[in-house]
């Protein structure tokens, strides 16, 4: 009997959904991603749950009102990482008429059964505090909801409850030769140099934009879809703005770019879509990128955005299934789910796009589409939560001050990012600490020695780059000395020292 039921390459959004619904049906399963989860795509994303209001200009309905119910369903599932935004969509009279925008945010408002989230409604930007930070000349707008999402910790988060229901992950480790044999796929394990054989009866490749090479030089099989790898990229600047709304500007070009608060002291503004050539691990916003990024912000703020106030900037490539659009921008961003099982052959299924807000009903999908060769139990996501997200959608607040009253040495903003990393995990990281001496030393940014423990122990961290900018954002706020003892810390108990 082989040793696994599933075999999933890749430790994405995908690979991880796939995997925790696949062992919560009681299936053996097994997942290796060459780097850390959330390495590539999935934690390069604009942080949106969102149903995409710019795709109903494309007739994608479907798509959209996908999206649109699962916007509240994961809102309910994970309400430490995924909390509602209000955005702002100032009109600008150059672009799309306001009776067009008035019916499209009509249709989001109602296509997806919103229950939880406020109403669209119009907002006087003369007037209003929300048009202070706008050029005079953006008068009137509208304001509707959406979601903001740790993208990354989602990641983890499902990894963690795919092993807690039994699942292998294993990070660190590359798949590098999977044949068919016996009616099995006999798969070449190598973490580090170590290199071990397993078998699965089926095999799963959510490389992400490593898709077709994936298909290509470790299955041996032809790409069975064609994909176009297309480039997000973002920049980070100091705050731009004093309250809690995001903006989504409309552009010349037909694209939108988001502005939205960013880990307290900054903003988020992204995103690009430029089709990508070569290695999708070393991409990078381009200069042109951000200049790009830098343009379009300053056309709607009042003081201009430019590229030395760039803190940060990262990119992400999505494997989008190549409809032959002839423009990036307008590329489906539905999943595509393409299954290899001759007969009397162990099968494969290759995913191809999807977003993160759609995530889990593509692991419903995938494990639907191989119900034939394997004993799918029924289907079970959508109303248990992620881990430490056990309480009530809108009871974050009261968590937080829980959370202050059982370790009153946390200050307000300390305790609401590990209410908003954790949920109601954090006890596993304070226990009964009385005093931050006791949960130190504080390498800065609020990360403790007991949090990064904790990473270590339980959610796979092995390097400063995986709690930095991986579990967390901290990389923007912790000065190159505190990186330091962070990666000396994390060195002298197993991890690797390098520092990104």
């Amino acid at each position: 009997m082989p040793d696994f039921d599933l075999a999933i390459i890749g430790g994405g959004i995908n690979g991880t959904g796939i995997a925790r619904d696949a062992a919560g049906r009681g299936l053996r399963v097994l997942l290796a991603e060459q780097h850390d989860l959330a390495s590539g795509t999935s934690s390069a994303s604009t942080k949106l749950i969102h149903g995409g209001l710019r795709y109903l200009e494309h007739g994608a309905v479907r798509l959209v009102r996908e999206a649109l119910i699962e916007r509240e369903t994961l809102l309910r599932l994970a309400p430490h990482l995924i909390r509602p935004m209000r955005f702002v969509l100032p009109h600008h009279t150059g672009l799309r008429p306001a009776w067009m925008l008035r019916l499209g945010l009509f249709l989001y408002d109602h296509l997806g059964g919103r229950k939880a989230l406020p109403a669209t409604r119009s907002v006087d930007l003369a007037d209003a505090p929300l048009g202070a930070p706008l050029k005079p000349q953006f008068v009137r707008g509208f304001e509707y909801s959406d979601c903001w999402v740790d993208d990354a910790r989602l990641v983890a988060l499902n990894a963690l409850d795919a092993a807690e229901r039994g699942a292998t992950i294993r990070t660190r480790t590359r798949c590098i030769n999977a044949v068919r044999a016996d009616g099995a796929w006999r798969l070449t394990l190598d973490a580090s140099g170590q290199r071990e054989e397993v078998a699965a009866r089926v095999l799963v490749n959510a490389a992400g934009p490593w898709v077709a090479e994936v298909s290509e030089g470790v299955l041996h099989l032809p790409t069975p879809a064609p994909v176009r790898l297309v480039r997000g990229s973002h920049i980070v600047v100091p705050r731009l703005f004093e309250h809690d709304r995001a903006y989504i500007f409309q552009n010349g070009d037909g694209r939108i770019v988001f502005a939205i608060p960013y880990e307290r002291a900054f903003t988020l503004i992204g995103t690009t879509d430029v089709d990508h050539r070569g290695d999708p691990g070393t991409a990078i916003a381009t200069p042109e990128e951000i200049a790009y990024l830098c343009a379009v912000a300053s056309d709607y703020f009042r003081a201009p955005v430019t590229p030395d106030q760039v803190v940060w900037h990262f990119a992400g490539v999505r494997p989008l299934y190549d409809d032959g659009a002839s423009k990036a921008k307008d590329a489906t961003r539905d999943y595509v789910l393409a299954l290899d099982a001759p007969a009397d052959a162990a099968p494969m299924l290759a995913i191809y796009g999807g977003k993160i807000t759609t995530y889990r009903r593509l692991a419903e999908a995938a494990l639907a589409r191989l119900g034939k060769f394997l004993p799918i139990g029924n289907a079970w996501t959508h109303d248990v939560p992620l881990p430490g997200g056990d309480f009530a959608w809108d009871g974050v607040d009261a968590l937080i001050t829980q959370a202050q009253e059982r370790w009153p040495f946390l200050d307000h903003a300390h305790a609401t990012r590990l209410v908003r990393a954790y949920g109601t995990r954090v006890e596993r990281i304070l226990g009964d600490a009385r005093s931050l001496e006791a949960v130190g030393p504080v390498f800065g940014g609020m990360l403790t020695a007991a949090e990064v423990r904790y990473l270590m122990r339980e959610e796979w961290a092995g390097e400063p780059a995986d709690v930095l900018w991986r579990r967390s954002k901290l990389g923007l706020h912790l000065p190159p000395s505190a990186q330091e003892e962070l990666a000396e810390f994390m060195g002298q108990r197993g991890g690797r020292r390098a520092v990104g």
